[in-house]
């Protein structure tokens, strides 16, 4: 009985959210282990990197055609090492990141749908948190489903890092080559080439791209801001546990990782992904190599059609 009462209230509030996608992850909780990695110089210990990620997604359907989209994410990393740094460098390095994204997905009846979130964040070291931990910023999207296997989304994401303003073109893509093969993702911030083996096992690669930047302490770091950056490219394997749980193991390489401490007043005059124009800042801290990375994560999924 209550098995069919929270089926019957998953599929109230989330059926037709995405056409073309025949499930959708509401509840996700993931951890992530970097291979300890050598500074690129002057220090002689090695960087140890770990994370961690919560994801709740609840959109709410108010009409056949109108979706009001709702999703909160947590984000920590950390990294430590043996070394003596100076006592206005960050370390260890704590970052942590509160994003919501929230707004309108409006369908229409030639097949184009459009969707408008605004998404606030607290981007923070959780040390004397006060309004300038906070980021606002916000995404616009049209998509155009062509056939029932294929659905494509033009768009563009902006965000007021503490760096500058970044801005994103997207391109979020969803096409099913085959029963065995298909391509999804929020290009170029994420997507998976994804193979079903069969019902509970499906294994394939998996991109996910991030930029972001986190406040430090006022008191502790005069207001200094870390910018993160990594290019995860892996191997992921996907397998049905028990009703609606599934795990997911992720194991590849991060390209292009830095944890690059900058001072307040240091900004670009804009950036988009891989460019930054305008750039004259001096990083404060010293950098550790790219390596290899192995993430679990767990995830509750529920069938949308």
């Amino acid at each position: 009985m209550m098995r069919a009462f929270i089926t019957f209230f998953l599929i109230l509030f989330f059926n037709n959210f995405v056409s073309g996608q025949e499930t959708i992850d509401i509840f996700t909780v993931s951890g992530r282990l970097g291979f300890p990695q050598s500074y690129d110089s002057v220090y002689n210990g090695k960087a140890r990197e770990y994370a961690a990620m919560a994801s709740l997604v609840a959109p709410v359907k108010i009409t056949e055609k109108t979706i009001w989209y709702n999703s909160v994410n947590y984000y920590y990393f950390h990294v430590s090492n043996d070394e003596d740094m100076p006592v206005d460098i960050a370390n260890p390095i704590n970052l942590h990141s509160i994003i919501l994204r929230t707004g309108l997905y409006q369908k229409f009846a030639n097949d184009g749908s459009i969707q408008i979130f605004f998404s606030p964040r607290l981007m923070s070291d959780f040390n004397t948190i006060d309004n300038t931990h906070f980021q606002f910023g916000g995404m616009f999207m049209y998509e155009k489903k062509y056939n029932s296997k294929l659905k494509i989304g033009y768009g563009i994401m902006y965000n007021q890092e503490f760096f500058g303003p970044y801005l994103t073109p997207l391109i979020n893509l969803n096409y099913q080559l085959s029963t065995k093969w298909s391509i999804n993702g929020l290009l170029p911030v994420y997507a998976k080439i994804k193979y079903k083996v069969n019902e509970k096992f499906s294994t394939g690669i998996s991109h996910f791209g991030l930029t972001s930047s986190y406040r430090l302490g006022e008191i502790e770091y005069n207001g200094d801001y870390i910018e993160r950056n990594s290019i995860d490219e892996t191997l992921f394997a996907r397998y049905h546990l028990t009703k609606n749980i599934h795990m997911e193991g992720r194991f590849g390489y991060a390209f292009a990782r830095n944890y690059a401490q900058y001072e307040e007043n240091q900004k670009v005059s804009l950036s988009i992904p891989l460019i930054n124009f305008g750039d004259d800042r001096i990083q404060k801290n010293i950098s550790f190599h790219d390596g290899w990375i192995f993430n679990l994560r767990l995830v509750y999924n529920i069938s949308i059609i």
